[in-house]
C-alpha cells in the first residue's frame, strides 16, 4: 500500500513539473508574472522615498529642540 502512495506522489509531482515547465514557457504568463515584479519593485522605491522623508522630518525635529534648548540655555546665563 505505501508503494503504491509513492508511486502516485512522483507522478503527481511528474505533471506537476510539467505543468509549471509549460506554464513558464507560456508568453502571457511572462508578461503577467513581469507586471507583478515590475509593481513590486515601484512600492518598494515608494516606501523607501516614504521612509527617507520620515527620516528627514525626525532629523528636522531633533535639529529644531536642539536649537530651542541652546536658546533657552543662553538665555538663562543671559
Amino acid at each position: 500500500m505505501a508503494f503504491a502512495n509513492k508511486w502516485v506522489a512522483f507522478g503527481v509531482g511528474v505533471v506537476a513539473g510539467v505543468a509549471a515547465v509549460s506554464l513558464v514557457k507560456n508568453p502571457a504568463f511572462k508578461k503577467a508574472c513581469a507586471a507583478v515584479v515590475g509593481k513590486g519593485l515601484q512600492l518598494k522605491d515608494e516606501a523607501a522615498a516614504f521612509a527617507e522623508s520620515v527620516k528627514e522630518d525626525a532629523q528636522d525635529i531633533v535639529a529644531e529642540a536642539k536649537y530651542n534648548n541652546q536658546k533657552k540655555t543662553e538665555e538663562a546665563k543671559a
